[in-house]
């Protein structure tokens, strides 16, 4: 199917999210992974109307950003290896993995101006996922103060592939409640407004409980 036909499609899935919630779907930004997808493939999902595009692999990024460049926002989803993060700064709109002092070190040493980071939080305490434990997230983002090129905008989680919508609903309700305990501190370099959660899989819930980026690839280009 037609990338443009997928997006009308999860479009509408939004809508119906939002309704439930009383949320305006305008408050949330679908990110178009193209991780397995061709460059042509790419295009065609900015023709369709996507103006964010998420990588994961800095090879795969690089690749697609040479040729696409500033026809879309970048966002880099993937885990983020500190020698590698001089090819990403000063491409990247946001960084969605942001889960160690040394990463945000060499966020901070290689940025020209402030970047826009996504804390990652294992909520689900699976030992395949990245991310800080949900308990030290607080403590993790008040060390960020002493780097005056890292935003903290919000937090990012991955949720297990399930089938068990209320046990996904309580991984996303706990990013949620951390998110406004964060935002609470009213911390000048870490507004944490928003919450990256939800993919092709369980996106819906995640707008339900207050996804403000959801990260969508195989729904909306295939594999």
């Amino acid at each position: 199917m037609d990338v443009a036909t997928n997006l009308r499609q999860i479009q509408y899935n939004i809508e119906q999210a939002c309704a439930k919630r009383n949320r305006n779907p305008e408050e949330i930004t679908i990110i178009g992974v193209t991780k397995y997808v061709t460059i042509e493939r790419t295009e065609e999902a900015i023709k369709a109307g996507i103006t964010n595009l998420g990588e994961n692999r800095l090879e795969g990024f690089l690749e697609k950003h040479a040729y696409i460049q500033d026809q879309a926002s970048w966002h880099f989803i993937g885990t983020l290896q500190s020698r590698k993060v001089k090819d990403v700064v000063g491409k990247v709109d946001a960084i969605h993995s942001l889960d160690r002092i040394s990463l945000a070190k060499e966020i901070n040493k290689r940025a020209a101006e402030p970047v826009d980071c996504f804390v990652q939080v294992n909520v689900s305490g699976e030992d395949t996922k990245h991310g800080l434990n949900p308990d030290d997230t607080l403590s993790f983002i008040k060390q960020l103060e002493a780097f005056e090129n890292v935003r903290v905008v919000g937090l990012m989680t991955m949720a297990p592939h399930s089938d068990d919508a209320q046990y996904l609903r309580g991984v996303f309700r706990r990013l949620a409640s951390l998110r406004n305990t964060v935002k609470a501190e009213q911390l000048p370099y870490a507004p944490c407004n928003d919450l990256s959660m939800g993919m092709s899989n369980d996106y819906q819930l995640a707008v339900e409980e207050g996804a403000t980026h959801i990260r969508v690839g195989s729904e909306l280009v295939g594999s």
